[in-house]
C-alpha cells in the first residue's frame, strides 16, 4: 500500500505503553512519559516526560501525552497532570483532555 505522503509517519511515531516501567514510550525507549498509579488504579499521576536533545522539537512529548490520555479515556482513569509539560505546556494547548483531569471535589461526581 502506498503512500502519498512521507509526513504522517514523521507525525505520529508509534508509542508503546511500558507497563512494567509505569510509562509509555517510544519504541526506541528513549522518550517517555512516566505515571503512578493511584486510587487503586483509578487515578494515573503523570508525573515526568523526557524527550532526549537529539529527539526534541519533533512532537514526542505531545505525543507521549496522548498515548497517556487515551490510553487513560479508554480504561475509565482519570489523570493527575504532576509534570510541568503536561499541565503547563500540552492542556493548556489541548483543552479537549480537560475532561480527564482528577479531581477530588466530591460535587464533580454529581
Amino acid at each position: 500500500m502506498a503512500s502519498t505522503t512521507t509526513e504522517t509517519a514523521k507525525e505520529a511515531p508509534k508509542i508503546v505503553w511500558n507497563e512494567s516501567n509505569n510509562r509509555f514510550e517510544t519504541q526506541d525507549k528513549l522518550a517517555y512519559i512516566q505515571y503512578v498509579l493511584r486510587e487503586n488504579g483509578k487515578v494515573m499521576d503523570l508525573v515526568h516526560t523526557y524527550v532526549p536533545s537529539s529527539k526534541r522539537g519533533l512532537g514526542l512529548a505531545s505525543h507521549l501525552c496522548v498515548a497517556a490520555f487515551n490510553h487513560a479515556k479508554s480504561h475509565s482513569i482519570s489523570i493527575i497532570p504532576t509534570c510541568s509539560y503536561v499541565s503547563d505546556t500540552f492542556l493548556p494547548r489541548n483543552p479537549t483532555w480537560s475532561s480527564l483531569i482528577y479531581s477530588e471535589d466530591p460535587k464533580s461526581n454529581i
